[in-house]
């Protein structure tokens, strides 16, 4: 019955509708898809040529920002480099000034620029953030009170010291100043400058003249140049300073020490007590007079904690006679006044060299940045005339903060 029923479909003729509907074939289990007829789009993918555009695309990236950093870094330099070239031009002063005024000189690109603060008084920028500044003067008494040696186990020695009036007060002039640094991370204890008698800057610039040229009352800048390099050298400048001090040139002077972090006496005592050792010698230090001159200068520093900030000042006179004053400021519940109190004094003079000599020459000084800056403030003042007062020695600008 199926049989037949499949025949009469077969010889039954096709309708119109069967003759024009559109072939579709058909998948069996086994046949294979006809890709050429399919209707999805098919990419083909090149892995190769999507890797090389891929490393081209950062090779041009890391060169635009190579080339980037190269510009950057050529523009810092040259914009740091225009900067120093006008911070390292000169003060223009005023063209009205008379041609006598000190400011109208010739050599205008010398001069030092003091800034005055608020309270008029001329300083000196050191270019530490902790102690800023320093006074370009000083004006000191003449220490020559008789002293009491402090006992070790006084607890204010500051009162068993006796000064003289501040009436009677000498005026010292900056020569440098510098930045003490120790150990080998540089850790930075104090500021400390060199200041010369006013009145004897003349004496220091006549025997240093005399050192490159007998007859010289002033240097020119090859004998300045000669000057330097001796002053500098190891040798050559302990030797030179020695025999300066030695003879009492410059007659007074001192160094004025502020710490830039909290320290004590004790650790002042035995950096200075190592540099006075280091200078003097064995056979110096075996003399009996000698070591009785450094217990004295020992028991000197024989007190508390140095705030920093605090200035200490020592002084030395004509007769090479050291005195230690300290301004730790007013105590009311120690007795303390305020302002420079003497405590102590060593009269030999050879302690008060060795330690001129740890900061004015040597092959090891405590402070380079200040020996290097102590050099070029003595060669302006050999640049001038011998006998010249230090307003003249030491033209300035004023310049008001």
């Amino acid at each position: 019955m199926y049989r037949q029923s499949a025949l009469r479909r077969l010889a039954r003729p096709p309708t119109a509708a069967a003759l024009f509907r559109p072939q579709v074939p058909r998948r069996t289990l086994f046949a294979r898809r006809n890709e050429s007829r399919s209707g999805r789009a098919v990419e083909g993918l090149n892995i190769r040529r999507l890797s090389e555009q891929s490393d081209e695309y950062h090779r041009n990236r890391r060169t635009f920002l190579w080339c980037g950093a190269v510009v950057g870094a050529v523009s810092f330099v040259y914009t740091g480099y225009k900067l120093a070239i006008e911070l390292s031009k000169p003060v223009q002063s005023d063209a009205n000034l008379p041609p006598s005024d000190p400011l109208a000189a010739a050599n205008a690109a010398d001069r030092k620029v003091v800034v005055h603060d608020e309270d008029g008084r001329e300083i000196v920028p050191t270019g530490n953030s902790t102690v800023p500044t320093f006074p370009r003067t000083l004006d000191l008494p003449a220490y020559t009170a008789p002293i009491t040696t402090p006992s070790p186990n006084t607890t204010d020695p500051l009162t068993t010291i006796t000064t003289t009036s501040p009436s009677n007060t000498t005026e010292y002039t900056l020569v440098g100043l510098g930045l003490r640094t120790v150990t080998f991370l540089n850790l930075q204890v104090y500021v400390v400058g060199y200041y010369v008698a006013t009145a004897d800057i003349a004496a220091l610039q006549s025997a240093l003249n005399k050192k490159i040229d007998p007859i010289a009352t002033t240097l020119v800048p090859s004998e300045r140049d000669q000057l330097r390099a001796a002053l500098l050298d190891p040798a050559e400048g302990e030797k030179t300073w020695d025999e300066l001090l030695a003879a009492g040139v410059p007659a007074r002077s001192a160094f004025r020490i502020v710490p830039v972090r909290d320290t004590d006496f004790h650790h002042l005592r035995d950096g200075f007590v190592r540099a006075v050792q280091a200078r003097a010698g064995a056979a110096l230090m075996a003399d009996d007079t000698f070591g009785e001159a450094m217990r004295q200068f020992r028991a000197v520093f024989n007190r508390g904690s140095v705030p920093k900030r605090k200035e200490m000042v020592l002084v030395r006179d004509e007769t090479g006679r050291m005195s230690i004053a300290y301004d730790g400021g007013a105590n009311k519940k120690e007795g303390r006044p305020a302002g420079r109190q003497l405590i102590g004094v060593v009269e030999d003079e050879r302690v008060s060299r060795a330690l001129w000599l740890n900061y004015l020459a040597g092959k090891k000084v405590a402070s380079e940045p200040a020996r290097k800056s102590i050099v070029e403030g003595i060669m302006e003042f050999v640049e001038r005339p011998v006998g010249t007062v230090a307003s003249q020695v030491v033209p300035v600008v004023n310049v008001k903060l």
